[in-house]
């Protein structure tokens, strides 16, 4: 009546060791000394920030300008990430403006930031753009302009004047591949 079963169908899974689980993934770690989240790689295709968010004193002066008068640094990110559309002295007034009306300045930074992170494909991170402004303000507008910096902007000349600076081949006020020539009176 009812099919019978191979006499081996119940005994191929009770002898030997039982299944073993996959193994539990990775969690991240905290590595305390650098004072940043390692992850195995950030989401496919994107790239990670190179500087962490609390390296602020990576860059002290900027760091300084940033904690007296945010509105420079804030004008300096918005000028390159603009592309030079709006001037950097607009864009930090225009910042300033909102922090002293309303207080919320972080609102209108945060949005550079997520410009920022599509234009270079940065990652994320663990917490949303705006979370990061809102809860790290300073220390958000710092990693902006260590980044800019550390991808070859000069970020106190401008979009602009950046633009010039690679259309002539010039980085570091040097012209790319000129020789070099002596100082002095020469026969």
């Amino acid at each position: 009546m009812y099919p019978t079963t191979p006499s081996d169908a119940y005994d191929r899974f009770s002898s030997g060791p039982p299944p073993t689980a996959p193994p539990p993934q990775q969690q991240p770690t905290y590595n305390h000394a650098m004072n940043q989240s390692h992850h195995a790689r950030p989401a496919a295709g994107l790239a990670r920030w190179s500087t962490g968010l609390f390296h602020c004193m990576d860059d002290p002066g900027n760091c300084l300008i940033t904690c007296l008068c945010p509105c420079i640094t804030f004008g300096q990110i918005a000028d390159i990430v603009d592309r030079g559309t709006c001037s950097c002295a607009g864009s930090g007034a225009a910042y300033a403006a909102i922090c002293a009306t309303t207080g919320m300045g972080c609102l209108y930074s945060c949005v550079y930031r997520t410009k920022m992170r599509a234009h270079y494909d940065l990652d994320e991170g663990e917490c949303p753009d705006f979370l990061v402004h809102w809860c790290c303000e300073l220390c958000a507008l710092c990693q902006e302009y260590r980044e800019l910096k550390n991808r070859g902007f000069d970020m106190g000349i401008g979009w602009d004047a950046n633009m010039e600076r690679r259309n002539r081949g010039v980085t570091g006020g040097q012209v790319m591949g000129a020789p070099a020539t002596p100082v002095g009176m020469m026969r």
